[in-house]
């Protein structure tokens, strides 16, 4: 055979080669073979429950809520692949970790406990102990590269994302991107949120069904409900409760100082909470109510974890408290004997939720 002719038959098969590889390479970064059939996610709204407002550019779907369920339980989002949004934030515990201070990667621990995350959709006046982002979406971007929670940075989540086996189909699946490199921070943050909006009450608590005349409080539990609603006639008898933990999600979502804090003056406060980010010495030492639905499944208590139990609670709140300049104008000492004190916490047991609890579709994806 002719030398040169060889030459170029070998030359001619390399291109070639060549060619199939960066066909295959294009075809491996575009994800259009994918079926884009994007299903509503229906929320179940418990009856007496507010409207849960969906920012129109996030609409919630069936692939969607799945993305941000898989995100949420992957480790995949801390730059060391050991901890995930979930690691802070358990099903069984009422989507917190029951831990005072929770700690990140690098074994630092925080300053605050972490918020259950039951019926965060609801929340209208802010996200954190201080309200500090308006929305799910922004809430989602910062735990990733926050140096005492999972510490990575979102170039690199997105190059882990991109060059997964699974998550660009379900990328795909949920938003229809048409190419690989489309996966980012938006995206990511977008589904974490929609899995969060999906946490809702199941609305088969014994207080729901006791609302839909379903069944009925105990004598103990009763007077529990009069005490936390101030209902009683017996003004004595009332205990506060229901203005910053009112029906039906429990939370009002304001920002209160209750108490928990002595301090000389409103610039004394070791944590400002709320006035670290208003900016006004007025809102230091306020924190976001929580809500009080699965609440003994949200132990220890208070933003710091410093009360371990209920009963530790009930105590705070009978004594008083601190007094403050901006002391929530609700706390008072309470003339509450153990009775009282226990038909109280009967009836905020009576929040106690575990079909929420126990629900397939909250749990990891990846048991």
């Amino acid at each position: 055979m002719n030398v040169k002719f060889f030459i170029l038959l070998i030359l001619l098969g390399l291109l070639v080669s060549c060619g199939d590889d960066m066909g295959e390479g294009e075809n491996q970064d575009t994800l259009t073979d994918i079926p884009y059939l994007p299903e509503s996610y229906q929320l179940i709204i418990p009856q007496g429950f507010p409207q849960m407002v969906i920012p129109a550019d996030n609409p919630m779907t069936m692939a969607g809520v799945e993305l941000g369920r898989h995100l949420f339980y992957d480790a995949i989002l801390s730059i060391d692949s050991t901890q995930s949004c979930s690691s802070c934030h358990l099903v069984q515990s009422n989507f917190t970790d029951n831990l005072k201070v929770s700690s990140g990667v690098d074994g630092i621990a925080g300053t605050r406990s972490s918020m259950s995350l039951l019926n965060v959709g609801f929340a209208n006046t802010g996200l954190f102990w201080d309200g500090r982002v308006m929305t799910l979406e922004e809430q989602a971007v910062l735990p990733v590269e926050d140096p005492i929670e999972l510490h990575d940075s979102w170039p690199n989540v997105e190059q882990k994302l991109q060059r997964s086996s699974f998550y660009p189909k379900l990328f795909r699946q949920a938003f229809g991107i048409e190419q690989i490199g489309e996966i980012d921070r938006e995206l990511a943050v977008k589904a974490i949120a929609q899995f969060e909006r999906s946490l809702v009450s199941s609305g088969n608590s014994k207080y729901d069904r006791v609302i839909a005349g379903q069944a009925v409080f105990t004598d103990q539990e009763l007077d529990g409900f009069e005490i936390f609603f101030d209902i009683n006639e017996n003004q004595a008898l009332h205990a506060e409760c229901g203005h910053c933990h009112n029906a039906p999600l429990f939370t009002t979502n304001e920002y209160f100082n209750n108490g928990i804090d002595q301090v000389g003056s409103l610039s004394d406060f070791a944590d400002k909470g709320r006035g670290e980010v208003s900016g006004m010495i007025f809102d230091n030492g306020a924190f976001k109510v929580p809500t009080l639905r699965n609440i003994e499944s949200s132990a220890p208590f208070m933003h710091d974890g410093r009360f371990a139990t209920l009963d530790d609670v009930i105590d705070h709140y009978v004594s008083g408290g601190h007094p403050a300049d901006n002391l929530a104008a609700v706390i008072r000492p309470l003339s509450l004997d153990e009775d009282n004190r226990a038909a109280l916490k009967a009836f905020i047991l009576t929040l106690r939720d575990p079909d929420f609890l126990e629900n397939e579709a909250f749990s990891s994806p990846f048991k």
